[in-house]
């Protein structure tokens, strides 16, 4: 069985390390929001990868991170890695 990573997995992740701001809605149709639009700034990011690092068993690059300007896209890059790591 494949492990996957989705919007939910990421909201409940968000939600636990950085909190939700007043005003946002996680809950609506956030995967092409910017992060930064939902009140996550680069800290934020950060922890959510760590999180999701110990969650998945995973190491998430900076890079990937700082480059994950949306939900969908931090999603995808979660799945990449998930996916690389079950073929090895």
């Amino acid at each position: 069985m494949s492990a996957q990573f989705t919007l939910d997995d990421l909201r409940r992740i968000l939600r636990e390390g950085a909190g939700t701001e007043d005003g946002v809605d996680l809950d609506g149709d956030i995967l092409d929001t910017p992060f930064e639009d939902l009140g996550y700034e680069s800290l934020a990011l950060l922890e959510t990868g760590l999180r999701i690092g110990r969650e998945y068993g995973i190491e998430l690059d900076d890079d990937v991170l700082a480059d994950a300007d949306t939900p969908r896209e931090l999603i995808n890059a979660v799945q990449e890695q998930l996916s690389a790591t079950q073929t090895v």
